[in-house]
């Protein structure tokens, strides 16, 4: 996809994306990366921070996928975060400048697209994964990527027709409805019996950041700093 697009957005909802735009927010430079040894070798190449799992978190290592650590740790200058699915999708993208969207910077993420006028879009819904690593479809991540779009074509975009059908997701849905149905999907039920709600209620606060967060030389940064 990301060799036929001028542009990748990668939305992972929870709760990669989310925390890439609390993070890029607070002045952390995050490099994507699958989970595993390479996660851990990039951090050393590159002089990263490694997040750890949410439940290993320590005052020296306060950095995981959480946004609720994040907004609670020190900016960590540069932070590999690794992750099956968003982090995986971006690190992988090859051909693209890639976004991270999710529903915190939805519209700062639309205005910045909009403003670059015609261009090849591809929004990538990540999903999740069963336990026997096959693709679980996320409706919190369809939910934002149909806001995605239906930014895009309130702009004057022309979508392809998975597009236009994924836009129809989210049509006509309050803030509060879209919130309930993270709240009450697989993933949003899942991270809220291990004792992560506050990570669900920090990934539905829709529009709250105003980063757009962008890959350059493999971290993301916001858009208008001096690297991007």
């Amino acid at each position: 996809m990301a060799a036929g697009a001028t542009t990748l957005v990668v939305i992972d909802v929870l709760s990669f994306s989310t925390a890439v735009s609390v993070a890029v927010a607070g002045g952390t430079e995050v490099w994507p990366s699958p989970p595993g040894e390479a996660a851990g070798a990039l951090a050393r190449r590159v002089g990263a921070e490694l997040a750890v799992d949410r439940r290993e978190i320590t005052a020296e290592r306060p950095w995981s996928l959480s946004p609720a650590a994040l907004l609670a740790a020190p900016p960590a200058g540069r932070l590999v975060l690794p992750s099956p699915n968003g982090s995986a999708i971006a690190a992988a993208a090859v051909g693209a400048r890639v976004l991270a969207a999710s529903l915190r910077n939805r519209a700062a993420v639309c205005q910045h697209l909009a403003a670059r006028g015609r261009e090849a879009v591809g929004v990538v819904a990540a999903g999740e994964r069963w336990d026997d690593g096959s693709l679980r479809p996320a409706v919190e991540d369809l939910l934002g990527a149909s806001l995605v779009l239906s930014a895009l074509a309130a702009a004057g975009a022309a979508l392809s027709p998975e597009a236009a059908v994924t836009v129809r997701a989210a049509a006509g849905m309050t803030v509060e409805e879209l919130r309930e149905a993270v709240e009450a999907g697989t993933s949003g039920v899942e991270l809220t019996e291990a004792g992560f709600r506050e990570d669900v209620v920090l990934a539905t606060e829709v529009d709250a950041d105003a980063v757009v967060p962008v890959m350059r030389e493999g971290g993301f940064v916001p858009m208008g700093s001096g690297k991007a």
